[in-house]
């Protein structure tokens, strides 16, 4: 279980990088015919760094305990 939590960390990562990328150059994104504002992407980045700190402190955790 303990691979199944590091990469769901790493893939929160990545998405957590790619919404702070967008968020400081202020790149454009839209969904049909809504703009999402760039202060979106703060809020994404926050939700999507802890989910990733989450998946990775449980991995260790995890093998901590099992060890």
């Amino acid at each position: 279980m303990a691979r199944y939590e590091q990469v769901s960390g790493a893939f929160f990562g990545v998405i957590a990088v790619a919404q702070l990328v967008r968020a400081v150059l202020g790149l454009p994104a839209q969904v049909g015919t809504f703009a999402i504002p760039v202060w979106f992407s703060f809020v994404a980045f926050g939700i999507t760094g802890s989910l990733a700190i989450w998946g990775f402190q449980s991995a260790k955790n995890r093998h901590r305990t099992a060890a």
